[in-house]
């Protein structure tokens, strides 16, 4: 059996630890540790009043695709302070997934500079809709972070199994179109 390793990069409470804990098939292995008033003093929480904790190292989550292939998802924390970690979380990966929170577009925009210059990462942009539904278009969100139409942005809910499948299909897709790997069946 053949594995694979993906990357869920984003800003600070974009939803990345929802992502892999929706998809995983093992209880995801999280690094969660609880907000203090000192991380609050270097985390901006207005938009996210109800988060009480936030990751410190990774996340890590398992989903087996079929008879032939397993997915390692690994989860980086979002704040400035932990993004020395990011070159090892990155290292083997086939892509990554830069999750947004588009009621907070500016927390993306190193995950999204940091894949750019990574140029042998593929990567898509996954739109969070929080509280069910988005502000801007994807075309709006496209202009905002200022990608071509080559990086994939889709919106889902970090929430639910099947939008974050498909998250990961996308991802799949495009790593696999980048490789000259895709199928012409899919």
């Amino acid at each position: 059996m053949a594995s694979t390793k993906i990357v869920i990069a984003g800003g600070f409470g974009a939803g990345k630890t929802t992502l892999v804990g929706s998809v995983s098939e093992i209880p995801p292995v999280t690094t969660e540790a609880v907000m203090t008033e000192a991380s609050v003093a270097h985390d901006d929480v207005s938009a996210t009043p109800d988060k009480k904790t936030t990751t410190v190292a990774m996340d890590f989550g398992r989903l087996t695709l079929d008879d032939e292939l397993i997915m390692y998802m690994f989860g980086t924390p979002g704040q400035a302070r932990f993004w020395f970690m990011w070159d090892d979380l990155v290292r083997g990966a086939i892509g990554a997934v830069v999750v947004v929170d588009a009621r907070r577009l500016a927390d993306c925009f190193d995950a999204i500079d940091y894949f750019e210059k990574k140029q042998d990462v593929p990567y898509i942009i996954a739109v969070n809709k929080f509280d069910g539904k988005l502000d801007y278009t994807v075309e709006q969100i496209r202009e905002a972070v200022e990608v071509g139409p080559e990086v994939p942005i889709i919106e889902f809910d970090a929430r639910d199994r099947l939008d974050s499948g498909n998250v990961l299909k996308t991802l799949l897709r495009h790593t696999l179109s980048r490789t000259g790997g895709g199928r012409s069946d899919d």
